[in-house]
């Protein structure tokens, strides 16, 4: 009989601040930025808005960006979690990580896709197989790549350096 794993819950808190009142409130759609910060004790405020398509600060993260940035981050740390637990060394590593987003005509819309593109330096070039294998397991680990309703897929390249 096979043993049932054990949950852990995890609990997680932010504070999202509009501050994009310009005097008059949401009066009307223009009359308004969609600027604002968000906080969690203890980390520095993350400036944000929305998409300057749907007239947000270009200079300001949108949550669509924070949403791929999540993917990669999460991707990454497992990643490294497990070349560090099979004695794989990274010595570098980066992810230019792309999403894509469709939106209809009532102005609702979904992620359809995200690509990660992990580069990874390694120190042995006997382990470039098995660092590049790895990605298949950190993908199954990635706690936020498990939460989402669309595919997260990974292209890596790895090298020694």
């Amino acid at each position: 009989m096979a043993t049932m794993p054990r949950l852990h819950t995890h609990t997680y808190a932010t504070t999202v601040t509009w501050t994009g009142n310009l005097g008059t409130g949401t009066s009307g759609y223009r009359d308004y930025r969609r600027d604002h910060d968000v906080t969690a004790d203890g980390h520095p405020v993350i400036p944000g808005s929305s998409d300057p398509t749907f007239r947000g600060d270009p200079t300001r993260w949108n949550p669509e960006e924070l949403l791929l940035a999540a993917l990669s981050q999460c991707h990454m740390l497992a990643y490294l979690h497990l070349c560090a637990d099979n004695g794989i060394v990274v010595t570098d590593y980066v992810d230019h990580a792309s999403g894509t987003m469709t939106t209809d005509n009532t102005g609702s819309g979904r992620f359809t896709d995200v690509v990660l593109h992990p580069e990874v330096t390694v120190a042995d070039p006997d382990t470039v197989e098995a660092a590049t294998a790895l990605h298949d397991d950190a993908h199954h680990l990635c706690f936020i790549a498990n939460s989402v309703n669309f595919p997260v897929r990974h292209q890596p390249s790895t090298r020694t350096g």
